[in-house]
């Protein structure tokens, strides 16, 4: 019997994905390139499952059904390209490969072209929510060849998450590396996610002195209210585990974090369209500083600052650092959102966000109660340029900013680093400006470099040079944009 789809790769994603598929009703094939994965996968988890091991990459394209659908379940880059070129001899006109991995969108994109050249098919596809959302239903992200999604909506709708009457977290976004773009932005407003609760986290811990109970409580209430969200629910579930000594399992882990990449890329591609990401770009360096620990061990005994000190009312305080973190949650979405515009501009590509809003409710790592109002902003008006300026938003960033201002202000006297927070109402006051002090730095610019300036009193794109030390002459720069 032939296997409706092939998967390579039996990772702790790629046995999820095929136990989530062989549970839909649909009979899966399975390849790993190191010996000994598929035999143990097939005689222990997928036992009696409708399930075919398969020994070569030779053996997984015989037993398919054409066109065949083959999906990649390994890390990104070279190892992608490797096994596309071991395919692409055995398959025939209008087969299908599928990189399910967190591939850069731009290698999505080569290969693509490079597929569709060779009359192949080719879907870059994000796949969102760990271990559990492979078993049980992931937020997928396809894009590519558009022409392949027919053949994988049925089995990519069927396996992802389900919300509001079982609409399935999974759509096609778009054109080339749209897909995995798109995860790629979800990844960097996941970093600012994370970032986000662990400065709450810290404030209360070393601000508020409260213990790991008193926070759990703390995290309990966020998530039965606007704050509800899958990183709020497991930051609860986590402060509640107790190591071996009936002590708190958190306190014994160690403060420095990893991170594989994502967020860098994603922090790249916000330079390359000229979009402020400064939330998830302070995200990505809080990790990088965490990873300083023995800098920071030596430096905490040597650099001074205040000792933290509340005596102000922890209820009320309270109160106000969950609205701080949601006014600071909306604005990393938007800028989130910014990148994902700027980017669909700069390459083309036709991107739904309200779909992608809808993708994101269910299965992923972001996934959010008010997703469902993203979706709703883009659905009244889908030419919205800063998801602020929908009303909703609007309304809920002012009734929140005051407390995120008195919250950093706390946090600030006491010396408690929270460069999210602070980058996020940063970002709001510049973007609320109408006068920034930037005609100061365009002078300096022009003044040691003539790079020239525009003026409040002449028509916009009219440029200008001043000899400001009169020994400059009248020969002026180019004017760019980086």
């Amino acid at each position: 019997m032939q296997s409706q789809i092939g998967l390579i790769g039996a990772g702790m994603m790629g046995e999820n994905l095929v136990l989530n598929m062989e549970g839909k009703g649909f009979r899966v094939s399975l390849f790993d390139i190191m010996e000994g994965k598929v035999e143990r996968f097939i005689s222990g988890r997928g036992q009696g499952r409708n399930i075919q091991g398969c020994y070569s990459i030779k053996e997984l394209v015989v037993s398919l059904d054409l066109p065949r659908k083959i999906m990649l379940m390994v890390p990104a880059g070279k190892s992608v390209d490797e096994i596309i070129e071991t395919l692409i001899p055995l398959l025939d006109i209008g087969d299908i490969i599928i990189d399910g991995g967190n591939s850069h969108f731009q290698d999505t994109t080569r290969r693509t072209k490079m597929l569709e050249g060779k009359s192949l098919l080719y879907v870059g596809a994000g796949v969102s929510g760990g271990e559990e959302g492979a078993l049980l239903g992931p937020s997928i992200m396809p894009g590519g060849s558009i022409s392949a999604w027919e053949s994988v909506k049925p089995i990519f709708q069927a396996i992802a998450a389900k919300v509001d009457d079982d609409v399935p977290c999974c759509d096609w976004i778009g054109e080339e590396g749209s897909g995995h773009f798109v995860k790629m932005v979800h990844n960097g407003i996941e970093y600012g996610d994370m970032q986000l609760i662990c400065e709450a986290y810290d404030i209360m811990r070393n601000l508020l002195g409260m213990t790991s109970a008193e926070m759990h409580d703390v995290f309990k209430k966020w998530n039965e209210g606007e704050l509800n969200s899958y990183l709020i629910e497991i930051t609860r579930d986590i402060l509640t585990v107790m190591d071996e000594d009936g002590l708190p399992l958190l306190d014994k882990i160690l403060d420095k974090a990893g991170q594989k990449g994502t967020g860098k890329w994603t922090v790249n591609a916000s330079l390359d369209v000229a979009v402020p990401l400064t939330l998830i770009t302070e995200s990505v360096f809080a990790r990088v500083l965490s990873s300083m620990k023995d800098e920071r061990v030596l430096a905490s005994k040597i650099l001074t600052g205040p000792k933290a000190n509340f005596s102000g009312t922890r209820k009320a305080f309270i109160d106000e650092l969950g609205k701080s973190l949601y006014a600071a949650k909306i604005i990393s979405y938007t800028q989130g959102y910014q990148l994902m515009r700027a980017s669909t501009q700069a390459f083309g590509w036709k991107i739904s966000y309200g779909s992608v809003a809808l993708i994101w409710r269910g299965g992923c790592i972001i996934r959010s109660a008010f997703l469902g109002k993203i979706k709703e902003a883009f659905d009244f008006n889908p030419d919205l340029v800063n998801l602020m300026l929908d009303p909703f938003f609007q309304e809920t960033i002012s009734r929140t900013q005051q407390s995120l201002r008195n919250v950093l202000g706390e946090a600030i006297k006491n010396g408690i680093p929270t460069p999210a927070l602070s980058s996020a109402l940063a970002y709001y006051d510049g973007y609320r400006s109408e006068n920034l002090p930037a005609n100061l730095l365009q002078a300096q610019r022009d003044y040691f470099g003539a790079h020239q300036y525009e003026r409040i009193d002449k028509p916009r794109g009219e440029y200008f040079h001043t000899n400001w030390t009169g020994r400059g002459g009248e020969t002026a720069s180019t004017v760019y944009s980086a």
